[in-house]
């Protein structure tokens, strides 16, 4: 008897990228590619009506977040096992993922076998990223890199997304309709950003996180 494959469903807002991903996930015997989805609530929705066994998942998207996908699934679908892929390589993201329910962390940046191993390691019950997250995870995790890493690592899941939107330009009307939210909402988090970060008003936190943004790598 066959052994049977292993599900994988991605979710990324980049076309070419879901593309790159299903042609390579699609060279391994067994792995099958059962889904894409381009935002949350897409990915979501398909996932629940099928679920796969792993879900590949960028933290940036168009709507919603990665981060929303993750917590998700640790609700709905538990045995669905999440593997980051994202260019975002600040310790501070790591955790924040890890601690939503991934078992993996993978770098765009790495080699497509990383994706691969990701799999292998997360499908046998193991937590997988690069040597070198681990041990700079565990070195935060122990205490001994307790400085911040940046400004935004003292914000909330939900207000580091309203920031980095904030920073790539949207206004809060074009936040709420992609956070799925009411302008009040996010409103109510640019307040608490500001005053987290100690921005005097609203013109001097939108500048902050545009600077801020600039100096995240490309997604």
């Amino acid at each position: 008897m066959s052994r049977k494959r292993t599900r994988v469903f991605i979710v990324d807002d980049h076309p070419l990228v879901r593309e790159w991903l299903a042609n390579l996930l699609r060279q391994q015997p067994d792995l099958e590619v059962c889904g894409q989805a381009e935002d949350a609530v897409e990915a979501i929705a398909a996932m629940v009506a099928t679920p796969p066994d792993v879900a590949i998942v960028d933290l940036t998207l168009k709507t919603g977040s990665g981060l929303d996908v993750i917590k998700d699934l640790r609700v709905r679908l538990p045995a669905t096992h999440a593997i980051v892929l994202s260019m975002r390589e600040e310790i501070f993201d790591v955790e924040r993922a890890f601690r939503a329910g991934a078992r993996g962390y993978v770098l765009k940046g790495e080699s497509t076998a990383r994706i691969v191993e990701a799999i292998q390691e997360v499908r046998a019950g193991r937590i997988y990223a690069n040597p070198d997250l681990l041990s700079r995870l565990a070195e935060r995790m122990v205490g001994r890199t307790s400085a911040p890493v940046s400004p935004s690592e003292n914000l909330s899941d939900r207000e580091l997304e309203v920031f980095r939107r904030l920073g790539q330009g949207h206004n809060t009307r074009r936040i709420a309709e992609d956070l799925r939210v009411s302008m009040k909402t996010v409103q109510a988090y640019c307040a608490r950003i500001k005053d987290k970060l100690g921005y005097a008003n609203a013109a001097e936190l939108v500048r902050a996180a545009v600077q801020w943004y600039e100096q995240q790598p490309s997604t």
